[in-house]
């Protein structure tokens, strides 16, 4: 199965970019972030009729979270998550939920996370990131604990190490890249969380996943890589290959990332 993560920038704007790639990679279990879309203006018609089930968690202008699950593939999601109280405020930025595949009954729990930019190492907003990053790993350390195998996305806005920095020294201790960013990311996957990139190759480190809109970032592949699919110990072990599908990000009116995938065998 295809377990993905995209970052699309504005739903609204990148519709036609979703269904095409829906159309194109038939991931089976997609997580969105900033879809910037209130609940009730959400494409979910459009997206049913592409063959997917959907959940969503949005807020206008900002924000917003959504899993796609393959209706072919899996049950309608159950045991539906938005947000937690634990989180610092009521941004929406973390949905999950219980996914059954119909083939095998095999069960799935799917985390995806919007994690806070934070600005600029030491201001407010950086604070923020690393209460919400705290927060995060006891909720997933709860949801480890009910359900083993579990599947955590999204952009987590840090590169977890010079691998994923197209230039580590122009990015030391700035935003995305900085020890304390990088220790809380570290502290969550210490729960027992895999990159599943790092799986499939240790150590390479051509392998972004965000590109900014100027300075021709993309063209130049001035990127980081910040999207991540982490794979529980009771899964990791069958993951069987892992992406960056940059195509998408060469369309025009792109998101600034591109959506990453692994191919797990459930």
């Amino acid at each position: 199965m295809r377990l993905a993560s995209w970052n699309v920038n504005s739903l609204k704007v990148r519709l036609p970019h979703l269904l095409d790639w829906l159309r194109e990679a038939q991931p089976h279990a997609l997580g969105l972030q900033e879809t910037k879309t209130i609940d009730e203006k959400f494409p979910k018609a459009e997206v049913e009729a592409a063959g997917y089930h959907v959940v969503f968690s949005g807020q206008p202008t900002y924000n917003g979270v959504a899993i796609l699950a393959r209706q072919d593939t899996f049950d309608a999601p159950r045991e539906i998550r938005h947000n937690d109280q634990r989180l610092p405020d009521e941004q929406r930025r973390l949905i999950a939920c219980s996914l059954r595949a119909r083939a095998s009954g095999a069960e799935l729990r799917f985390i995806n996370v919007y994690v806070p930019n934070g600005a600029e190492v030491g201001s407010e907003k950086f604070t923020y990131k690393l209460a919400w990053l705290e927060a995060l790993r006891a909720i997933v350390a709860d949801e480890l604990e009910a359900h083993p195998s579990l599947c955590l996305v999204g952009d987590f806005n840090i590169a977890p190490s010079d691998l994923d920095v197209h230039s580590p020294k122009d990015w030391d201790g700035k935003i995305l890249c900085s020890e304390a960013e990088r220790t809380a990311l570290a502290a969550l996957t210490d729960l027992g969380l895999s990159d599943s990139l790092r799986l499939r190759d240790p150590t390479g480190s051509d392998h972004f996943s965000w590109w900014d809109y100027r300075q021709a970032a993309f063209r130049r592949n001035l990127g980081l890589r910040i999207d991540l699919v982490l794979l529980s110990r009771a899964i990791a072990g069958r993951c069987t290959g892992a992406q960056i599908d940059r195509a998408p990000r060469s369309r025009e009116q792109p998101s600034d990332h591109a959506p990453v995938w692994a191919d797990v065998s459930l």
